[in-house]
């Protein structure tokens, strides 16, 4: 069984989360675990994959562009070809986070992926530009909840359970 993990971050929200999410898959030995950023992922690694973890920032209420842009390389290849196959989503926001958790949503069914979890939304607050561009720091709390996302999809994953 493989996991994808596919990542965006500007700032290191993301990306902490990301692996965090990682680092709890990695308990689970039956699992390998794939992760990649946005820009270096590819459809055969969506098609390797048996299993689903798309973390990005939300961008001006949107997903990131790097992370539409993967999607966008990937979605042709992949259509019809990894129906069923679950996924769950992070999302680093400022202060919302939903609208980019729809839009996973939106291409995930295009996809005919399912979800094994409701996305994980971390809002930092940021809200003027300076703190919005600033290097941010994931609090202990939400990391841990990345790390049990991925320990449950890894492990689901392994149980086959989905």
């Amino acid at each position: 069984m493989r996991l994808l993990i596919v990542w965006h971050s500007l700032t290191g929200g993301t990306r902490q989360m990301a692996e965090a999410a990682a680092e709890g898959a990695r308990g689970e030995p039956a699992v390998e675990l794939c992760l990649r950023a946005a820009r270096d992922a590819g459809p055969e690694d969506v098609l390797n994959a048996d299993g689903y973890l798309f973390a990005t920032p939300e961008n001006l209420a949107a997903l990131a562009g790097i992370m539409k842009d993967f999607f966008d390389r990937t979605y042709y290849a992949a259509l019809d070809r990894v129906n069923g196959r679950p996924y769950a989503s992070l999302i680093c926001a400022g202060s919302d986070g939903e609208n980019a958790a729809r839009q996973i949503a939106r291409i995930a069914t295009g996809w005919r992926l399912r979800p094994v979890a409701e996305p994980l939304i971390v809002r930092t607050q940021a809200q003027t530009p300076e703190a919005i561009l600033a290097p941010k720091l994931i609090g202990a709390g939400d990391l841990a909840r990345c790390r049990e996302v991925g320990a449950a999809l890894a492990a689901g994953m392994a149980a086959g359970i989905f």
